[in-house]
């Protein structure tokens, strides 16, 4: 799958324009349209304000809005892209979910979530309810230090972290259209305690040597497309270990598949995606299974 035509969900302050210049590259991978969206959230302006939501702060947040659009579109057709502009008033998810519907897009962006633990609870993350509810890769970008330094390839040098799951094997197939950017793969799994199939030395190396061989034939995929790519095996807490293949290959991102589980099962238990989209450093690539695909 190519990315033609890119949503980028912007509030600003988490999300500016030197992340949208790092994906530019993605030229190189047939990106030729740009679409920017600002939602005006009214219960979180009043919460913000302290005094309410007055008609008067969304005229002001939607000219800010739209003078930094403005700008932004000035620098992408210079460089002959073509630009859309959505300023919404409403509920953050459903209108990137309409957004994106209507701009046929391949590819989400959005900063990391900033919710309260509480919040995350009984509402879930902005970026879980996104995920469950659209067919298209949420990108979830995120500045790589402490001085909000932004990688210049972010697609570089990806992790995949597979389960095998069907949004896994989507992000596969989502991966291989990228073969214009992408410098080198690296595909692990990370087995848990369950999956060995005892505890003997014997035993975990069979489960090892099964594992590895599932991987090197995703590995094969890609090297059929001209794509360097590595399997690793790991075993361990899932997110732990994600977390420390991505820094031993010098990943410049973090791929993997959503499950699409039901909304409740997910705020109480969790889930690696939305774990890796809320701690990880990484830029966290979100495949969703294709049953998502017009769930309300």
């Amino acid at each position: 799958m190519e990315i033609k035509k890119l949503l980028f969900v912007t509030k600003f302050e988490e999300l500016c324009f030197d992340a949208l210049k790092s994906l530019l590259y993605l030229r190189e991978a047939a990106l030729d349209h740009v679409v920017f969206l600002n939602v005006i959230e009214r219960d979180r302006v009043a919460m913000q304000r302290g005094t309410g939501y007055r008609k008067d702060q969304e005229v002001k947040l939607r000219e800010t809005a739209n003078i930094r659009f403005i700008d932004w579109a000035e620098n992408l057709f210079e460089l002959g892209m073509e630009v859309g502009v959505y300023i919404a008033v409403g509920s953050l998810v459903s209108q990137v979910i309409k957004a994106s519907e209507k701009e046929e897009s391949d590819l989400i962006v959005i900063g990391r979530p900033h919710v309260g633990v509480l919040e995350q609870l009984y509402s879930g993350s902005d970026v879980t309810e996104l995920i469950r509810r659209t067919a298209v890769p949420v990108l979830v970008f995120k500045h790589m230090s402490e001085n909000a330094k932004t990688l210049e390839k972010p697609f570089e040098r990806p992790l995949l972290a597979t389960d095998w799951s069907p949004a896994s094997l989507k992000a596969v197939e989502y991966l291989k259209g990228l073969k214009n950017v992408i410098e080198e793969i690296n595909v692990i799994h990370v087995a848990s305690d369950k999956e060995l199939k005892s505890f003997s030395a014997m035993g975990i190396q069979k489960t090892r040597k099964e594992t590895r061989k599932k991987l090197d034939e995703i590995c094969d995929i890609f090297e059929n497309e001209g794509i360097n790519a590595r399997s690793h095996v790991y075993i361990g807490d899932p997110i732990q270990e994600i977390e420390k293949a991505a820094r031993e290959y010098q990943a410049t991102m973090i791929v993997t598949g959503s499950s699409g589980k039901a909304a409740w099962l997910e705020r109480w238990i969790g889930s690696i995606p939305r774990t890796l989209t809320e701690k990880s450093i990484y830029p966290t690539l979100l495949i969703p299974p294709e049953k998502n695909k017009s769930s309300k």
